[in-house]
């Protein structure tokens, strides 16, 4: 396709986010000209200039910047409105696509003087392309701006939309922070392991080879995750005890108090940085 027929898409902030978001539309073939950053940090611009090589990289937002088809918000839920001052003034009609927890739509719309908003909550594994996003969108968002969002975000994996912008929190609980929950029972079976006798290298490799085998079989099957459980968990066996176990300890309890926890800061950070 000619560089032409892409859309010129700016990025305020060049972190972890925006460079996996960045990486997977290269791979897929957007030219590094339709691309550019704005970053107000020194070493970090010279991070995505060594990574990405083409790409026009700002300190600040300001008249350099070309006519944008759409931005993305991949700052800190903390420094969003100041960005917002600055920047918004030089991508006026753009479409607006924020991975910033918690912060509202409607502080994004006031902030922007804009009504053509998606919400994105990302997660890490978009680093490798495996990413999982939950998306919103504004009544304003039209079905070729969602078209463009999901050409974008599915550089980095899957994604599903929601209709109440109030499950994002939701959503920003379970799977936004998902990733440190897997590393922090992968961090539990490596050290029960190694203390069982295994080399601390050979009980993680075990790991996490468990956890991508069975979410890649829980993907694949149609069989409900219980029915996937109770096949490995034969009464009386060694996964029965470990069960019984976890349930004895009252873990399912406190795992979904825990999603809860996140949920609940999430709608905190919206109302403590949208105002």
């Amino acid at each position: 396709m000619n560089a032409s027929t892409h859309p010129l898409i700016t990025f305020v902030g060049g972190g972890n986010m925006a460079s996996a978001i960045i990486g997977g539309l290269l791979r897929q073939g957007h030219p590094a000209t339709r691309l550019q950053v704005v970053e107000p940090w020194d070493e970090q611009r010279a991070r995505l200039a060594q990574q990405f090589p083409g790409i026009a990289i700002f300190g600040s937002a300001g008249t350099e910047l070309q006519p944008s088809d759409l931005v993305v918000w991949a700052v800190k839920p903390q420094t969003f409105k100041e960005a917002a001052a600055a920047a918004s003034p030089f991508v006026a009609g753009a479409l607006h696509l924020s991975v910033a927890a918690g912060i509202t739509s409607e502080s994004m719309a006031r902030w922007l003087a804009s009504e053509r908003i998606v919400r994105a909550m990302p997660n890490t594994p978009a680093l490798v392309g495996l990413g999982m996003t939950g998306l919103m969108a504004r009544a304003a968002v039209g079905a070729d701006d969602k078209s463009l969002i999901e050409r974008v975000v599915r550089t980095t994996g899957e994604l599903v939309w929601v209709n109440v912008e109030d499950d994002l929190d939701a959503v920003t609980a379970l799977s936004g922070s998902g990733p440190a929950y897997v590393f922090y029972f992968l961090e539990a079976m490596r050290d029960a392991g190694a203390r069982m006798g295994l080399a601390p290298e050979v009980a993680q490799r075990l790991a996490i080879g468990t956890f991508i085998g069975a979410a890649t079989l829980a993907q694949r099957s149609t069989d409900p995750l219980q029915t996937l459980r109770e096949r490995v968990t034969s009464k009386g066996g060694t996964t029965y005890a470990a069960i019984t176990s976890m349930e004895a300890s009252g873990m399912k309890t406190a795992f979904e108090e825990a999603l809860f926890a996140a949920q609940t800061r999430a709608e905190e950070l919206g109302r403590e940085f949208g105002k």
